[in-house]
């Protein structure tokens, strides 16, 4: 589970998370409103926006769509959520069955880590030191 956490604002735009992923090489952020986790995007939420609203449009049309909706519109809300003592086999169950790529980690209402399919794949393969 990774500890250095990136968060959003929910009232942030598209344009926003999508210039952070870009930079800072991620697929999902966790989504937060004073302070408190309200949901999730990934960059398959991006691209399901620009899909759907943008096919026939180019690059500048884009641009200027993702900077006028904010996350919250297309952020998977209620984040699914697991506990920092939950064992990668939980993790990986809740991930498979849910069909989701990350896991926001809770210690009762307190963001402290993110755990991605990637996390898990490398606990299994026997990767994480």
């Amino acid at each position: 589970m990774s500890k250095h956490i990136v968060t959003i604002s929910s009232d942030d735009s598209l344009s926003t998370v999508e210039d952070i992923m870009t930079l800072g090489g991620v697929r999902h952020m966790p989504v937060v409103r004073a302070g408190q986790l309200v949901g999730v995007v990934s960059e398959r939420d991006l691209l399901r926006a620009s899909l759907s609203n943008l096919s026939a449009f180019g690059t500048e049309q884009r641009r200027a769509f993702l900077q006028v909706v904010e996350i919250k519109r297309v952020m998977s809300a209620p984040p699914i959520v697991i506990g920092p003592d939950a064992t990668a086999e939980e993790a990986a169950r809740v991930m498979a069955e849910r069909k989701i790529g990350c896991l926001p980690v809770l210690d009762e209402t307190k963001l402290v880590g993110m755990l991605t399919e990637t996390d898990v794949l490398r606990y299994f393969a026997g990767l994480v030191s």
